[in-house]
């Protein structure tokens, strides 16, 4: 069965963009592959936090995920930081990966333009990044578009390794990317990428009534000033998509008509949305609910996660060590 390995970051409670962009998507490949998950809590590092902050958040994720459906038994969750083979082949790799390849990524000129000292594991990242993913020699990784570059990198830091360590048969694979079904979610002010940080989002666990009052002032076709005015769906970059999400094909197709034809008004659009929403998301709300009351069975999911995780994690760092010449 092909392998596969993605991780989140732990920035709290899962937010729909999250949601539709990955989490949605691992559910339905989890029965499908060999999956490993991981909540990157070294990534999250690189920039300033509170320590009460990071563990809250870390646990808020780790919920979040199973209350979203990942399955122990289906797949392998755990927790970065718990499975130290990450940053150990993270330095081994900073060994082989140009300086101009990291410095030419479009993530660290975004995040280095606006800090006063650019620190070292904002540069790395994305070395950090391939450790993770080719320590389990993933040979497909589901992500987002904004990821590609990264992915690519991976790919590069695989070939130089095989290069000069397994020229004759190359251990690590190249892993190609498995982009998710919604590729890019924009956020509720209809422009910029869905963000927590930019405060355009809705979230997994958020209240049937705090939906709709996110929703129902969120963007929508800015050439409809009335109800009257026909609309153009593909110009309503904040709702319609979401429709594409949650509601079916039918609904959809219905929204784009009425939406053209001037029969509903925005807020009608919205209604049918948030009730669509609710419907979807109220049984991960309820899950999540309950894993909060047992947090013993939470951290158990995960160390059991660790646990796996770190035996194949273990394997490769012995191959990698005995063909680069490095005692055990």
């Amino acid at each position: 069965m092909p392998r596969i390995f993605s991780g989140i970051q732990p920035s709290g409670e899962l937010h729909i963009g999250n949601y539709l962009g990955a989490v949605k998507n691992w559910v339905a490949l989890q029965g499908q592959f060999e999956a490993f998950f991981c909540v990157v809590n070294y990534h999250a590092i690189t920039l300033p936090y509170a320590k009460a902050d990071l563990e809250s958040r870390t646990r808020e994720m780790a919920i979040g995920l199973l209350a979203s459906g990942l399955d122990p038994a289906k797949c392998t969750l755990f927790i970065q930081s718990q499975v130290p083979e990450h940053t150990e082949l993270a330095w081994i790799f900073n060994t082989l990966t140009p300086l101009g390849e990291l410095e030419r990524q479009t993530q660290f000129k975004e995040k280095s333009a606006w800090q006063e000292q650019v620190m070292a594991g904002i540069l790395n990242y994305p070395v950090l990044q391939a450790a993770d993913i080719l320590l389990y020699r993933a040979d497909l990784v589901p992500v987002g578009e904004d990821q590609i570059q990264h992915l690519e990198l991976s790919r590069v830091i695989a070939r130089n390794w095989n290069a000069r360590f397994s020229p004759d048969a190359p251990y690590f694979p190249e892993p190609q990317p498995k982009l998710t079904p919604t590729r890019r979610i924009v956020g509720l002010d209809g422009q910029a990428k869905m963000s927590k940080s930019v405060g355009n989002t809705v979230g997994l666990m958020d209240s049937p009534e705090a939906m709709w009052d996110k929703l129902r002032p969120a963007v929508t076709d800015p050439a409809r000033q009335k109800k009257t005015d026909p609309g153009d769906p593909d110009k309503c970059a904040a709702i319609f998509p979401l429709h594409r999400a949650f509601s079916t094909d039918t609904t959809v197709a219905e929204v784009e008509a009425n939406c053209r034809g001037a029969k509903w008004g925005c807020i009608d659009c919205k209604k049918v949305l948030h009730a669509n929403m609710v419907a979807e998301l109220t049984p991960i709300r309820s899950r999540a609910a309950e894993l909060k009351t047992a947090p013993a069975a939470v951290d158990a999911a995960f160390a059991e996660g660790a646990e796996k995780a770190r035996a194949v994690a273990r394997a490769t760092i012995a191959d990698v060590k005995s063909r680069m010449g490095l005692p055990q």
